[in-house]
């Protein structure tokens, strides 16, 4: 398989099932940026954490390719002539947001509860995860922009929305772990 196609060389691409649409188009910024979310997040895995943490960053890296192919893929396009699903792959589950959810409340009984907004930084790995669920925010609104032209999964949307929480709970979970500041927000006196 070869990496250039040249298909694209005049501002379109093909989403799954063949259809063509141009390079900006919602969908295409959609799942690019769960694509740019899923590099950041294996910036965050090359790091010296803890294991644990980089088991569940490649298991969210692995769903990440799940949600973009999701994205990739237009309602007109879902389901084969024969009723079966163009997709051969699993869809994100309960169970993958139970995941982050279960992660979040343990990473969670070991840090003081939040009594202000965190400034993103103290070490670069927390600034990684910051920037990671930036990321991931933007990708969750690019794709309520297109839940709204077109219906997607729910599920890829409260996924992205869980995951953006995790990520916030990891930055935070890092910071402690690292030893590093967490300096709140506190707003200046006018």
């Amino acid at each position: 398989m070869k990496v250039y196609t040249k298909t694209g060389d005049k501002g379109t691409t093909a989403l799954f099932g063949g259809t063509r649409v141009p390079k900006h188009h919602i969908r295409i910024e959609s799942y690019g940026t769960v694509d740019e979310l899923n590099s950041h997040i294996g910036l965050i895995r090359d790091q010296e954490i803890n294991p644990n943490y980089k088991k569940i960053l490649e298991r969210v890296q692995d769903r990440l390719f799940t949600v973009g192919a999701i994205l990739a893929t237009p309602p007109d396009k879902e389901i084969l002539k024969n009723g079966k699903e163009r997709l051969n792959i699993p869809k994100i589950s309960e169970a993958d947001i139970e995941l982050l959810e279960n992660e979040i409340d343990e990473m969670e009984t070991e840090l003081p509860p939040m009594t202000h907004f965190v400034l993103p930084g103290g070490h670069t790995t927390v600034s990684y995860c910051h920037i990671a669920r930036c990321v991931c925010r933007r990708a969750e609104r690019l794709s309520v922009h297109l839940n709204e032209l077109e219906p997607i999964d729910m599920m890829v949307l409260t996924y992205l929305n869980r995951l953006s929480d995790y990520l916030f709970v990891l930055a935070r979970k890092l910071s402690h772990d690292l030893k590093a500041d967490e300096v709140k927000w506190i707003p200046e006196k006018l």
